[in-house]
């Protein structure tokens, strides 16, 4: 691989950043993210790519753009000399054919395997070797790569495009005031509303929720972002199922609310997440076309669905369980013989309310739905965009999930698509979000929650 053009190089020290198999399934365009630093991939993240690029998942969409990318980019280019990325930035890319190490280092000995991650070493070991004069770093996703690649002396970081910095303060949607005037709260009870300036000083996040409480009463409270007063929120019931704490009357509340178009809610499991947004769905069904809960299919070993037997309805059955179990859970507060039971199960067998795997939903029309998207946290961001863009004239879309739940290898805590919609659109006048804390299944499930 020939040094780049003298040309393309600044008086100031550039960097050289290498990208591992993880951080392009994140981000198919993480290349343009480095402003004036260089890019290099591994011939090895190539060939790892190629067995990603087939599939309906986000990963496999995120590999095909990719190598769409790369091949237009090498159109009257060599990929193992630097090519400009645009005539904008002095940003140049390349791919690394050297996996061989140095004659010092060489990964693939050192760790005993002849593996990508070793291969991906090797390159980076390569690449700052024959750029002695300039800072190489490892950029993956992958911690324990990261710890290898410190191991042999390379600089490693996690790529941070995208990430909530500051994930304890995280947006939960609700807040705790203590006036010590009990009137105010007598007021609020009294005149259903009152100007948010009688209770604070400063305008709250639009549909942001309030627990107002004192010593000898309390209630609970929204900020209306049309009439800007906190107006009072009561219970209200949702196809037999009752708010248990005050989280879950906000969860409903906003789920209530037409002019809320978009609804995340966010808690540990047990908190009755799915199961609040699929009652209050129900409860709506009349002023929807159709109802869809859907949720992303995330297999072990990132194997595609395609290796379990049986036909498409058995392999994605075990995915969509806890789905059903939800629907099972509302439906058996009736009789089998009730208006209510047969209500759900004739809107099951017309397809007006369908469980479904997320990718089935690409192509379908979004218009007048309620639309439930569950284990949100396994999306990421770039999906969560994709889908509230679909979003067709009378729709209402409700996202939940677990932050801290993260079932697929290519995202976090603080990258996954939840976490960054929360963050990023909270304040916005058609967007409510909830965190649920209290878990409501059982004891034994707290307890597991809480220590375990």
């Amino acid at each position: 691989m020939a040094k780049k053009n003298k040309v393309l190089n600044p008086v100031q020290i550039r960097k050289i950043f290498i990208l591992d198999t993880s951080v392009i399934l994140h981000d198919h365009q993480a290349v343009n993210q480095f402003e004036e630093h260089d890019v290099a991939i591994p011939i090895s993240v190539l060939e790892e790519l190629d067995s990603f690029k087939k599939g309906n998942d986000t990963i496999n969409f995120e590999a095909r753009q990719f190598i769409r990318f790369v091949d237009k980019l090498s159109e009257g280019n060599s990929l193992n000399q630097w090519i400009q990325l645009s005539p904008e930035t002095p940003s140049c890319f390349t791919v690394v054919m050297q996996e061989s190490g140095t004659e010092e280092q060489n990964a693939v000995k050192i760790f005993g395997d002849r593996k990508a991650d070793h291969l991906i070493l090797n390159a980076a070991l390569f690449i700052k070797q024959e750029y002695s004069d300039r800072p190489v770093i490892l950029v993956t996703k992958d911690v324990n790569l990261r710890l290898k690649a410190r191991s042999l002396n390379l600089q490693a970081e996690d790529y941070e495009t995208g990430k909530i910095q500051n994930l304890e303060g995280l947006y939960r949607g609700i807040t705790q005031l203590d006036p010590e005037e009990s009137e105010m709260i007598d007021k609020i009870h009294q005149m259903e509303s009152v100007h948010y300036s009688e209770v604070m000083k400063s305008s709250p996040y639009n549909n942001h929720y309030f627990i107002i409480k004192n010593h000898r009463s309390s209630t609970l409270a929204y900020f209306n972002p049309e009439t800007k007063n906190l107006e009072r929120v009561e219970k209200r019931h949702a196809y037999g199922i009752k708010p248990r704490n005050a989280e879950q009357t906000f969860a409903m509340h906003a789920l209530f609310n037409n002019n809320i178009k978009l609804v995340t809610i966010q808690g540990v499991a047990g908190t009755g997440k799915t199961l609040i947004a699929l009652a209050a769905a129900l409860e709506q069904r009349s002023n929807f076309r159709q109802i869809y809960l859907a949720r992303p299919i995330v297999p072990l070993n990132n194997k595609d669905i395609g290796f379990l037997p049986g036909d498409i309805k058995a392999k994605i059955n075990p995915y969509m369980e806890p789905l059903w179990d939800n629907l099972k859970v509302i439906q058996n507060q009736y009789s089998e013989n009730s208006k209510e039971y047969q209500k759900v199960k004739e809107l099951v067998d017309n397809e007006k309310l369908m469980v479904t795997p997320l990718a089935y939903i690409r192509g379908r029309s979004l218009a007048n739905i309620i639309f439930i998207v569950d284990e949100a946290q396994n999306l990421t961001p770039l999906e969560v965009k994709t889908i509230i863009t679909r979003a067709g004239e009378g729709t209402k879309i409700i996202f939940t999930g677990d932050i801290n739940q993260i079932d697929t290898p290519y995202l976090d805590s603080q990258s996954n698509g939840l976490s960054f919609m929360i963050d990023r659109l909270k304040g916005q006048p058609l967007y409510a979000h909830i965190t649920l804390e209290k878990g409501e299944r059982s004891e034994l499930a707290n307890l597991a929650n809480e220590l375990l």
